[in-house]
C-alpha cells in the first residue's frame, strides 16, 4: 500500500484513480515528461491492459492517447493529431461522468490543466492549436510526496 502524509486518511472506490495507480504511471510519466512520446505510450499501454475492469484504467487511457496525439504533432501529421485528441476527450468526459478524478490526479499530475487543453482544441483544428497541449509536463515524478513500501 502507498501511503503519503497527503493522502493516508483517504478513502478511495473502486474505479477511482488512487496512490497505487499513480506508481504505476511513473515510469510512463517520466517518458512524457522527456517527449518520448511513443515510449511512454508503450510502457502505458501495458498498465492499461492490466487494469481491465478498474474505470482508473481510463486515465492512462487520457496519456496513451494524449502521449499518441503528440507523437503525431511532431511529425506534422494533423489528422493522427487530432483524431487522438478527440478520443481522449471521450476518455476524460467517461472520467468526470464516472467519478474516477481523484486528489491524486490534480496533486501530482496537473490533471485539471491537462483536461482544460486537451478541450481548448477545436474538433477540427490546425496544426498550430497542439502547441500548447506539446509544452504540457506532468509534474516531475521527482518531486511526488508517496511512499512506497
Amino acid at each position: 500500500m502507498i501511503e503519503s502524509a497527503y493522502n493516508q486518511n483517504m478513502k478511495y472506490h473502486f474505479g477511482q484513480f488512487t496512490p497505487d495507480h499513480l506508481i504505476l504511471l511513473e515510469e510512463g510519466i517520466n517518458l512524457y515528461n522527456k517527449r518520448h512520446y511513443w515510449m511512454c505510450h508503450e510502457v502505458v499501454e501495458d498498465l492499461w491492459m492490466d487494469h481491465i475492469g478498474d474505470n482508473a484504467r481510463y486515465v492512462y487511457w487520457v496519456v496513451i492517447q494524449v502521449a499518441t496525439s503528440l507523437y503525431h504533432y511532431e511529425d506534422g501529421n494533423l489528422n493522427g493529431a487530432k483524431g487522438m485528441n478527440n478520443k481522449a476527450k471521450r476518455k476524460i468526459e467517461f472520467i468526470e461522468n464516472n467519478h474516477v478524478e481523484s486528489d491524486v490526479m490534480e496533486k501530482y499530475l496537473d490533471w485539471s490543466k491537462l483536461k482544460a487543453i486537451v478541450k481548448s482544441i477545436p474538433h477540427d483544428p490546425p496544426i498550430e492549436a497542439f502547441e500548447k497541449l506539446y509544452q504540457f509536463k506532468f509534474k516531475d515524478p521527482k518531486t511526488w510526496d508517496v511512499k512506497r513500501d
